[in-house]
């Protein structure tokens, strides 16, 4: 029955949402440095209820949030910006609003009306807005970030060429207080530690879909650099908060840094309070893993791209591969791979039901909670055994 699947992964998520909190530093409260309210022009949707209902479930006392790409960003993202303002009217002691800019739209004008209204930051996405930080556009806006002494979040994942070189030496001549990089600086990771491991006031956050990005940037990049992120509504709970902590203590940071990550950092950034030095990276350079997990993660690897891709069922039977090597019985593991079946087989009901919905809304209902739990898995299959 329909009701069976949904129940099913509601009691999953309700389960791993307690490990996810039973795995942090007693009586860590969290900040999330990354959050969108609003409505994008890909569908996503963000809303103010939904995420203060997750932020007081989970023990996240306030959030940096932002407004989408919009479909009525124009002009300058005027409407979205007052959004998000609003928002943050409601839930001051929660949400710390950010102005969002687009660089063709005049970006130091709808930067300094907000700032004037109560914004706490600003918000830069060169791959929706199409700019690069070599853009002459941006001088402007990061030498206000620094006059009002305000930190400035910039989208560093996916869709962009390196950008790390560029924004270094842009960095170089208007620095602001705080300089956040999105998503873990995936774009171009290597190049982003090269130019910022070590270098106080800027930044990076977790908001990533892969457990082993976050691996690589612990081995890269100082903790006292690092903050958490979920990126709602695109990154969900409890699958952010497992993912960041596990990775976080796989990497061997202690409660002090642990406490850090996930609050204390960016606390100091909204506070506007100078940054603590950074120390040196923890993570280990060498990853050893299990075949099987290795297995299972290639398969779900696959299956989220197709659930991303709204594949209505999983014609290439990616999830019954994933469940065939959870039979592997030699491994040691039996435990771990036990946990990760029992997850796979409710991600196949949900999927199936997704093939047999008959409205949309219920196919990208099914669809979603399926990518959810593909996600959760994968994140099991990397940090179970690491």
């Amino acid at each position: 029955m329909p009701a069976d699947a949904i129940d099913s992964a509601n009691e999953l998520l309700e389960r791993y949402a307690g490990l996810a909190l039973a795995e942090l530093p007693r009586d860590t409260a969290i900040f999330d440095a990354h959050t969108h309210l609003g409505n994008d022009i890909d569908g996503m949707v963000g809303d103010r209820d939904e995420l203060l209902q997750i932020q007081r479930a989970y023990g996240i006392a306030r959030s940096f949030v932002f407004c989408l790409d919009e479909p009525d960003r124009q002009p300058a993202f005027t409407a979205a910006n007052d959004r998000s303002l609003a928002h943050a009217a409601a839930a001051p002691d929660e949400l710390l609003p950010f102005v969002r800019l687009d660089l063709d739209d005049r970006p130091i004008e709808e930067a300094t009306r907000c700032l004037d209204l109560g914004a706490r930051g600003i918000k830069l996405h060169p791959r929706a807005q199409r700019f690069l930080p070599d853009d002459p556009r941006l001088e402007p806006v990061f030498e206000l970030a620094a006059e009002r002494r305000v930190p400035i979040l910039i989208h560093g994942g996916r869709g962009l060429p390196p950008i790390a070189d560029s924004l270094a030496r842009l960095l170089d001549r208007h620095c602001p207080p705080a300089l956040i990089v999105a998503h873990a600086g995936i774009v171009d990771l290597a190049a982003m530690a090269e130019n910022f491991a070590g270098r106080a006031g800027v930044f990076f956050d977790t908001s990533v879909w892969s457990a082993l990005d976050l691996l690589d940037l612990y081995r890269l990049v100082p903790p006292e650099q690092v903050v958490y992120a979920s990126d709602y509504p695109y990154g969900r709970q409890p699958n952010s908060l497992l993912m960041a902590v596990r990775t976080a203590r796989a990497s061997g940071l202690d409660e002090r840094e642990l406490r850090a990550v996930f609050h204390d950092t960016a606390v100091r950034i909204a506070d506007g309070l100078d940054p603590v030095e950074p120390t040196t990276p923890r993570g280990a350079t060498q990853l050893s893993h299990p075949v099987t997990f290795l297995r299972i993660n290639q398969y779900l690897t696959m299956a989220s791209a197709m659930l991303w891709l709204r594949h209505t069922s999983d014609t290439y039977g990616v999830i019954g591969l994933a469940l065939n090597a959870c039979d592997e019985r030699s491994n040691g593991h039996r435990i771990e791979t036990d946990q990760l079946r029992e997850v796979l087989l409710v991600t196949r009901d949900l999927w199936d039901l997704a093939s047999r919905a008959e409205d949309e809304t219920a196919q990208r209902r099914a669809q979603r909670g399926a990518l959810r739990l593909v996600h959760l898995a994968s994140v099991l299959s990397v940090t179970n055994a690491a």
